[in-house]
């Protein structure tokens, strides 16, 4: 600001108007300083990464014509960082102030929430007087040729300038989303994953099959801007910080197919000449450095300001609990299944299956368990023993199949009675919850575990790092061969703070 001329900036709506043309950042501070203020102390300050935001958010102003899915991005930040102030609304009026956008779309988690952020963009355009003042026809609502208002309802503000905005929850219908000849240029996703607890990996798949086929098609040439934070290990928001850093899997190809840019900000920013932590917004309070270093142990820190779920994790499964090897088992090889019972159980359970190898004891270690498959599938009957058929066909060593029959009785009898494989179906007498513990001893047994996996089987580590909140089974797939074989002792129900046994 301090290139400015501030009688200019004080007198003429032109200037201004012209000041702000190619900074969002200027036009936040000259038109919307109440959004960016520090509601506790008054003062404005701005993060590093609120420049590069700003960055990202000239690109909807790029000349020539739009490409598909050329400008796409998911924003992983701390939080309380302002993404949605940033994203749903600054920006949103920014953009519709210059033309940038004339049809934005916004997305939340819920109607009600989306509606919200529509009432505070509402309330900027009819309340804000040098906004009104500079930018009248897009303040003023679209009127009808009789004069009425067209411009507001629960879900949309349409503006004398032409511009359209529209807020709905992400399960809202929204295939294809027109006014008039208008398709949505922006699409703005603001975190639309709800808290663990309210959560699955089932609501995941459907969440991303929402957003790839119903909302992003609004308009493949869109610019799309989506925001988040971490609310679970295997969400999609997490699939794009774990894309981010890296690692290769089916279950994050997702990321790239869209031609999503991934930027994920962290609490801390660290020197890359000395290693020297600072704050990413310093002159933030939430954001102290002190404070923040003295609680960055704690789950609550990792999950919600370093987007880390694993520091959040499950009851009873930590990071550094599943080791990967690969051994020859001469034991034996089963193939172990925890089926539903009925298909009206599809929605919400899985059928695990696991491919579990034996090893005999050696004069270095006690027999030990290879996880050599581990996945969840939602099926059951014709269908399940189908698929088993080709587990076997894949692991020709496998030589019995145990079936748990705790639910379903002698059903599973007559649905795997020809399978070419030795069946066994048992009941388990103790609870999950104490099966979960004995097995997680056998992976956290020092020096060294009893169980390893062959490879990194994503939907089983995310069951067992979340374990009980995202299901259970895949991993009583697992424990069923394992805790068979190895026969350990019967020990006490493994907790957060359990120590690895001696």
């Amino acid at each position: 600001m301090k290139d400015l001329d501030p009688e200019a900036l004080a007198s003429s709506a032109e200037y201004r108007r012209f000041a702000c043309k190619d900074d969002p950042i200027r036009f936040a501070l000259l038109y919307l300083p109440d959004s960016v203020r520090d509601p506790d102390t008054g003062e404005i300050s701005f993060s590093p990464v609120h420049e590069e935001w700003a960055e990202l958010a000239k690109q909807w102003n790029r000349p020539g014509p739009k490409k598909p899915a050329e400008n796409r991005h998911i924003i992983v930040a701390p939080r309380n960082l302002g993404k949605s102030t940033w994203w749903y609304l600054v920006f949103p009026i920014w953009w519709a102030a210059y033309g940038y956008s004339k049809f934005t779309v916004a997305f939340a988690n819920a109607d009600t929430q989306a509606q919200s952020h529509l009432r505070t963009f509402r309330k900027e355009l009819d309340e804000n007087e040098r906004l009104r003042e500079d930018f009248p026809e897009l303040c003023a609502p679209k009127r009808r040729v009789r004069g009425m208002s067209d411009g507001d309802s629960a879900g949309a503000r349409f503006c004398g300038s032409g511009f359209v905005f529209i807020a709905k929850g992400i399960d809202s219908s929204n295939l294809g989303m027109k006014v008039g000849n208008l398709r949505p240029d922006c699409i703005v996703i603001d975190d639309v994953e709800p808290d663990a607890a309210n959560y699955s990996a089932y609501m995941k798949a459907q969440r991303l099959t929402t957003i790839q086929n119903a909302t992003l098609l609004l308009n493949r040439r869109a610019d799309v801007v989506w925001t988040g934070t971490v609310t679970m290990h295997g969400s999609c928001v997490h699939d794009a910080v774990r894309h981010a850093k890296g690692e290769t899997s089916t279950d994050l190809d997702w990321v790239q197919e869209e031609r999503f840019q991934v930027h994920h900000h962290k609490p801390f920013i660290e020197d890359p000449t000395t290693g020297a932590e600072s704050s990413v917004w310093p002159d933030n309070p939430l954001f102290d450095l002190d404070e923040m270093n003295a609680i960055r142990h704690t789950s609550s820190f990792k999950l919600n300001f370093e987007n880390d779920p694993l520091g959040a994790a499950g009851l009873l499964w930590q990071p550094g609990d599943i080791r990967y090897a690969d051994f020859p088992c001469d034991v034996g090889t089963y193939i172990s299944v925890d089926p539903i019972v009925s298909k009206g159980n599809l929605k919400s359970d899985l059928t695990g299956v696991a491919v579990v190898g034996i090893a005999s004891a050696t004069d270095q270690d006690p027999m030990r368990a290879l996880v050599k498959l581990a996945v969840g599938v939602r099926m059951t009957g014709k269908d399940l023993k189908l698929y088993l058929e080709g587990v076997m066909k894949s692991f020709p060593e496998a030589t019995c199949l145990l079936v748990e029959t705790n639910q379903g009785g002698d059903l599973f009898k007559e649905v795997f009675e020809d399978l070419r494989i030795r069946t066994v179906t048992y009941k388990a007498s103790e609870n999950k919850e104490v099966r979960a513990g004995r097995l997680l001893q056998l992976y956290q047994y020092r020096p060294n575990p009893l169980v390893y996996h062959l490879d990194r089987f994503h939907q089983a580590e995310t069951e067992m790092f979340t374990y009980p909140n995202m299901g259970d089974d895949i991993t009583d797939a697992i424990g069923g061969a394992v805790l068979r074989s190895l026969k350990p002792e019967k020990r006490r129900v493994a907790r957060m703070d359990m120590r690895y046994p001696t």
